[in-house]
């Protein structure tokens, strides 16, 4: 009985919004932006679907609910996100290495286990679903991983929590980009298909959330372990190839 076992949904979510775009298009709104508000609707309404029939399989209240994102908002297909202030004051968005582009929500509801109504700043990335989902299930995870169990955390034990030293991306399009975040510090570097040695860009998230503050002149001993933490993280492939690392 899987119900009793335990199983992992993984609800990657793909939005038919037609049938609900009509109510937010008028003459005078594109038809992307009725799109979008479509789509919001129809999200609501298919979450409200999964959380209904946990409680109808009595399953409800020892069920993990996970919800979040693997991107900031993009602009494809007219979509236009400074209409509806998808970002709020962040600067960038899907594809993007500032704040814009990578932070996205997480909501976890575990009823009697996660407290209700809590916010985290635990500073922490998808790649620590794997060790989360683990430990919740009471098992190992392999050593290669670069992922943290989020556990205590959402068990309210703050001081359990392990941190990671820091966080890294790297992206090969729109001339090739890497990021990484150690605490309230971020750093991001461009153009690394010209220019192995392109500016580092630092910012102080805790105070310039927009990133808009660009504070590497101040703080070139944080450059220097930035530059550390970029040769340190940075995994060279035939694929995916930054061309001035490479060269």
């Amino acid at each position: 009985d899987p119900l009793n076992k335990g199983f992992d949904v993984f609800f990657g979510y793909n939005c038919q919004r037609n049938d609900r775009i009509g109510r937010y298009r008028p003459p005078e709104v594109r038809n992307p932006i009725a799109a979008f508000a479509g789509m919001m609707v129809k999200l609501d309404e298919s979450v409200g679907q999964v959380m209904e029939l946990l409680d109808q399989l009595g399953i409800d209240d020892r069920t993990v609910v996970m919800f979040t994102s693997d991107n900031g908002p993009h602009r494809e297909g007219g979509h236009d996100p400074d209409f509806f202030d998808s970002n709020g004051p962040l600067t960038g968005y899907k594809r993007d290495l500032t704040e814009g582009g990578i932070r996205v929500p997480m909501i976890v509801r575990w009823p009697g286990v996660v407290p209700a109504g809590r916010d985290s700043d635990l500073i922490s990335a998808h790649w620590d679903f794997l060790p989360t989902a683990c430990a919740i299930a009471g098992i190992e995870p392999s050593e290669d991983i670069d992922g943290i169990s989020m556990l205590p955390t959402l068990l309210g034990k703050p001081d359990q929590q392990e941190h990671h030293e820091y966080l890294y991306w790297e992206f090969f399009e729109r001339g090739g980009k890497r990021a990484a975040r150690m605490g309230q510090w971020k750093a991001i570097q461009e153009n690394l298909h010209k220019d192995a040695d392109s500016p580092i860009r630092l910012y102080d998230l805790d105070s310039d959330l927009a990133e808009q503050h660009d504070l590497a002149a101040e703080h070139p001993d944080l450059i220097a372990r930035f530059r550390e933490i970029f040769d340190q993280a940075h995994e060279p492939s035939e694929a995916w190839r930054f061309q001035a690392l490479t060269n």
